[in-house]
Parts: C-alpha cells; structure tokens; sequence
C-alpha cells in the first residue's frame, strides 16, 4: 500500500497517531480477510471488511495527499 509514498507513511505513523491507529487497523483488515479467504469464510462478511479496508485506505490517502500539501 502507498509504495511509491513509503517515506512519508513512515514519517506520518511517527508523528500522527490518528494516522498510525487508521494503517494499523487496515492491516489488521488485511490480515483477517486474508484469512477468511483461506479458511472459505462468508463471503458477505468478507466483502464487508473489504468495503472497510477500502474506507480506511481512502482516509489514509487523504491524510497523505493534505500532509504533501503542507511540505
């Protein structure tokens, strides 16, 4: 996620805490999809945190997007 703006996701999870708690929690997102995936989870529940992920990615891209503005 956000390869091509890895220094600045480094530097905004050391310095926003709203920012780290947001990429944590889709990580988190990630993980557990990946492994309702592997264990034939329900679909319905899997696209759900789908949807969440997809949410949280757009705020961090937004945080990402504002903080550049700002530099």
């Amino acid at each position: 996620m956000f390869h091509e703006d890895r220094e600045l996701v480094t530097e905004l999870k050391q310095k926003d805490a709203h920012f780290q708690r947001l990429f944590n929690e889709h990580n988190d997102l990630d993980s557990e999809i990946t492994k309702l995936a592997e264990t034939n989870g329900d679909d319905v529940t899997i696209e759900t945190k789908k949807k969440e992920k997809l949410k949280l990615k757009d705020e961090l891209y937004n945080i990402i997007i504002n903080y550049k503005k700002t530099k």
